[in-house]
């Protein structure tokens, strides 16, 4: 499986990276984690290890994962051998060409800050689950999508 859902949220990239990359916020914008947990001492960083605790297709899931890359603003990658199948998940930002803003604290026409987030999750199951993967690849981009809206609903509140 490789999906790969994009989103545009109108905040700076070094915000929405931030927020999207704290293991704290993850409950708060995917639908289907209910708790992280840090497993390593000090800021995340590459080698810091996570443990995820999630819902999906009606089963609980409890998992972990391990950063295998981090460019703060820019990157984060994250894998697991651990859990119903190995997944490496990426999340990448840029900036957006972003519209004039109607009447902004910067005035009529001044540019907003906006963010393209990239989500994307490779991997699946082996062996005869692999006859799974293409249900569980549409499933898992209906879910990305509702998560990406979700987060881009949090932090365009904000």
């Amino acid at each position: 499986m490789d999906v790969t859902t994009h989103v545009v949220i109108d905040r700076p990239r070094p915000e929405v990276a931030a927020f999207a990359m704290d293991p704290e916020n993850v409950p708060a914008w995917y639908a289907n984690i209910h708790r992280v947990s840090v497993l390593t001492a000090g800021p995340l960083a590459v080698g810091s290890r996570l443990a995820f605790q999630a819902r999906f297709a009606g089963r609980t899931l409890r998992y972990e994962y391990a950063v295998r890359e981090l460019v703060p603003g820019e990157l984060l990658v994250m894998s697991t051998d651990d859990g119903p199948f190995p997944m490496r998940t990426t999340y990448r930002f840029r900036d957006a060409a972003a519209p004039a803003a109607p009447g902004g604290p910067s005035g009529p026409g001044a540019p907003v800050a906006a963010t393209v987030m990239e989500l994307r999750n490779d991997g699946g199951p082996s062996g005869p689950g692999r006859l799974l993967a293409p249900v569980l690849a549409r499933m898992m981009r209906r879910e990305n999508r509702r998560d990406l809206d979700r987060l881009k609903a949090v932090l365009e509140a904000r």
